[in-house]
């Protein structure tokens, strides 16, 4: 499968078109439009969220509910369009209303400013803003239907946000216990109320200084079968694939798979994950420091990705800038934005994991149809050997 996304964070809206998309994967509007509502939420979020209620428009590849195999095209609207119609007009003439010229430290503007010589950093921003991640999301939600074919689920969680970091010992351990946990509260989080508490507060208190917070999301996929990805060459190693898919999410710097940061400071017995059997034919792990994946394959284990965000680089008080055009020390360029947007951030994650992870499932069991995958599937679990098994 593959995705393109066009549109600009105020213009008529986000496009997105998806190619490869296997026939007769149930598709509901609910499941998309669920999604791009999760990703609107979250304590912290600014004015945007409220003005825009994300709901996608299929304009082909689905009917009655059901993808056909064809190109699936997708639009979202954004409401605050009309607003902007003099400053976006496609043909209109240029106005110097919204314009902007003093690059916001950590954005792309400056970034983009070298590499397209725009004379109204606008035009950087409307395209880098991550108004984009609600097209990501759609697209996201179209690879979870593929993946929920055959009993995959991805989701996320917050684990740390503003310095705040739950205490682990605390999570639910049923995976479907910290998934309701983690959408029952503002912060995302499946941490304790003391800790949801603190989050808020150092939200509060960012508010109140005029800056931005950032934060640390955990991505879990489970009922995930071995053998995705491969080792045999750098570019189909799974790993590399998530880390590249997550990383390319605005104002994500970090991603790591598992427990990987810790490789650092663990002897390697104390790190790597034993084999043990689990009964007739069938295998587990103690534990999945690794995140599901070695050597680039999937060992049958939950697939888990960390990724941290910076803190939102558009400032109420700004860091000191140039202007582009007199070459003077100003302050940044402030547009509305949010305090913090790392729960958020988690359903975005989830999207761009879900799309690797189809990709791999259709890879190896086949893309024409949900059924012919299905029937691969069932094929290669029931012949193989020393099955992986874990507790849930």
């Amino acid at each position: 499968m593959r995705f393109l996304t066009a549109g600009e964070s105020h213009g008529a809206g986000l496009t997105i078109l998806i190619d490869g998309v296997p026939a007769g994967v149930d598709l509901p509007a609910d499941l998309i439009n669920r999604d791009l509502h999760r990703r609107q939420l979250g304590y912290g979020r600014g004015g945007r969220m409220h003005i825009e209620k994300d709901a996608a428009q299929f304009h082909g590849g689905v009917r009655f509910g059901k993808t056909t195999g064809a190109p699936i095209a997708l639009f979202i609207e954004n409401r605050d369009a009309k607003n902007w119609l003099a400053i976006m007009d496609p043909q209109g003439v240029p106005t110097d209303e919204k314009s902007f010229i003093r690059p916001r430290p950590g954005h792309a503007d400056l970034a983009g400013y070298y590499k397209y010589r725009p004379k109204d950093l606008r035009d950087v921003l409307e395209r880098a803003s991550a108004r984009e991640t609600a097209a990501r999301v759609a697209a996201g939600a179209v690879a979870k239907a593929v993946l929920q074919t055959v009993g995959i689920d991805v989701f996320s969680h917050v684990i740390e946000l503003g310095g705040i970091r739950i205490d682990e010992a605390d999570l639910p351990k049923d995976f479907q216990a910290l998934k309701h946990q983690a959408e029952s509260n503002d912060c995302r989080t499946g941490g304790r109320e003391q800790t949801i508490h603190a989050m808020r507060g150092a939200i509060d208190e960012a508010r109140m200084a005029g800056t931005t917070l950032g934060g640390e999301v955990e991505i879990l996929a489970v009922n995930v079968p071995p053998g995705l990805g491969s080792y045999a060459q750098w570019d189909r190693k799974l790993d590399g694939q998530l880390a590249q898919a997550v990383m390319s999410i605005q104002a994500i710097k970090a991603v790591a798979i598992g427990d990987g940061v810790l490789g650092s400071v663990r002897a390697g017995h104390e790190f790597h994950d034993a084999i043990t059997k689990a009964g007739e034919a069938l295998t587990t792990r103690p534990t999945n420091r690794a995140g599901g994946l070695e050597g680039g394959v999937t060992n049958g284990m939950p697939v888990v990705v960390r990724a941290i965000m910076k803190p939102i680089a558009t400032l109420r008080t700004p860091l000191t800038s140039v202007n582009i055009e007199t070459g003077q020390e100003e302050s940044a360029h402030f547009e509305r934005s949010d305090v913090t947007a790392v729960p958020a951030c988690g359903v975005v994650a989830e999207a761009m994991v879900a799309w690797v992870l189809a990709n791999a499932l259709l890879d190896k069991f086949g893309e024409d149809t949900a059924s012919e995958m299905r029937d691969n599937l069932a094929r290669y679990q029931a012949g193989l050997p020393l099955a992986p098994t874990y507790s849930k």
